[in-house]
């Protein structure tokens, strides 16, 4: 017997034990959305056998569920037949507020063979890239996220304007707010916890309403895993108590936008960090300084995975807590990348280019894929930016100019040869139609279409 035929012996015993009837699973599309469904116990056990099917049009819409017009791999032309997808055994989480289990799963060619356009498999490629040369990722993302006393139905009764903020005024870091509102703060990291999604850390961010969470390091996918499952449960949290949060990078020009910085460090098979050597300035290992290479060369090629909507570059502008072109700096917080020096188990890289409304599957992979190429090509960054990094963007040469536009980004993705290398043409391409779509569909409207589109779903 396998050890995951074994372990769903286990869980399915544990379930009729308990009394459960249903089973939660989600998959995740291209723009971070999780699509799912509930499943009855035995239906449950026979997806995990022989895996289950489900609708290809998840990679053939937008997050309006709109068809896209220009998509080769699937649309009217092909049917919309089935694609597959496997639950994951070891995924389980419990829903306690639907006494339920819920899965995780990935798409998978009909055969079984990795699916190309699944964003979890695409970062599992990445990430099987760095286990062949013996080394592991430790990761960790931090989301910014508004919070308002408003629904679903007002939000959209208001056409997005005069939302009421669940506080008022600019209170960053403050325990005064955070205290007045502790069975919010202390419930959703208690619920975040119950849903192996523990959280390091929540607090009042600059803004009225805003808070800042950052999830605990995992290896591997796991991380990825967890940061996507927040994005959707923490609006489930607040949802379930007549409040809304959005994940939007920035739903107002009166605030500064909404990141989604990811953390990361790199080991070898027994663990040790590789970024990390005291021999060396501020710690940073040879492997170290070749990662930073490698993302200041490659983030500008890639920053479509990471800013992946329209609404995303009404935060990458100078002066507005994000970066506008690819720097790097030591403890430095207006460079696109930071580099935190420490000790053996804390020196790391801040990536702080993407947005809360990246995909963290595909932001991951991305940045991964950049430190990845640097290491491989022994890539040497140049000097570190001290003081502002703002003052230095004019005098970089265009290549590492952040492209300013969805379209320009998208446009720069498709011509990149390392995004092929690391993703495979069938997802570049893919990937940069669904962006060419979201271009055209944003050419159409008024400006309250990015309010309209991304405000609760991404």
């Amino acid at each position: 017997m396998s050890e995951d035929q074994d372990l769903l012996d286990q869980k399915l015993a544990q379930y009729r034990e308990k009394g459960v009837t249903r089973v939660k699973l989600g998959l995740t599309d291209i723009d971070g959305v999780i699509r799912g469904k509930y499943v009855g116990v035995d239906k449950f056990a026979g997806l995990l056998e022989k895996q289950g099917g489900f609708c290809d049009c998840v990679f053939g819409w937008d997050v309006d569920d709109q068809l896209y017009d220009a998509s080769t791999y699937t649309g009217w032309h092909t049917g919309f037949p089935d694609t597959g997808y496997r639950l994951l055994v070891d995924s389980e989480r419990w829903l306690p507020d639907e006494d339920c289990p819920y899965f995780v799963g990935e798409f998978v060619e009909p055969d079984g063979a990795d699916h190309p356009l699944c964003p979890r498999t695409r970062l599992k490629s990445v990430l099987d890239q760095y286990a062949a040369q013996g080394l592991t990722v430790r990761s960790g993302f931090e989301y910014e996220f508004f919070v308002f006393e408003e629904t679903p139905h007002s939000v959209r009764e208001k056409g997005y304007r005069d939302l009421q903020p669940v506080t008022p005024g600019n209170f960053g870091y403050s325990v005064l707010r955070s205290s007045v509102e502790s069975e919010l703060f202390g419930g959703l990291m208690d619920y975040s916890r119950d849903i192996d999604c523990d959280l390091e850390g929540l607090h009042c961010e600059t803004g009225p309403g805003v808070w800042e969470a950052a999830l605990k390091s995992k290896t591997g996918v796991e991380a990825a895993d967890r940061a996507n499952l927040f994005k959707t449960f923490s609006k489930v949290y607040l949802q379930k108590r007549n409040l809304i949060g959005t994940f939007m990078a920035k739903w107002s020009m009166d605030y500064p936008g909404q990141s989604g910085h990811y953390h990361f460090s790199i080991a070898d098979d027994d663990y040790n960090n590789q970024f990390y050597d005291e021999a060396h300035p501020h710690s940073m290992s040879t492997l170290q300084r070749h990662a930073v290479g490698g993302l200041l060369t490659f983030l500008p090629e890639l920053l479509v995975m990471l800013a992946p909507t329209i609404n995303s570059y009404t935060r990458l502008v100078k002066g507005a807590w994000a970066p506008t072109a690819s720097t790097w700096g030591i403890e430095n917080r207006t460079s696109g990348i930071r580099v935190i020096p420490g000790s053996r188990s804390s020196q790391r890289v801040e990536c702080r280019v993407g947005g809360a409304d990246g995909n963290p599957y595909l932001v991951a992979a991305a940045v991964l894929g950049a430190a990845l190429q640097g290491i491989s090509k022994e890539i040497e960054p140049d000097e570190p930016v001290a003081g502002n990094a703002y003052d230095l963007q004019d005098t970089l040469p265009p290549e590492r100019q952040f492209p300013t536009n969805l379209r320009t980004a998208s446009e720069r993705f498709v011509a990149s040869t390392a995004a092929r290398e690391l993703f495979g043409d069938v997802f570049v391409e893919h990937f940069a139609i669904t962006r060419e779509w979201e271009c055209r569909e944003y050419d159409r409207h008024i400006n309250d279409w990015q309010l309209e589109r991304y405000f609760e779903i991404i």
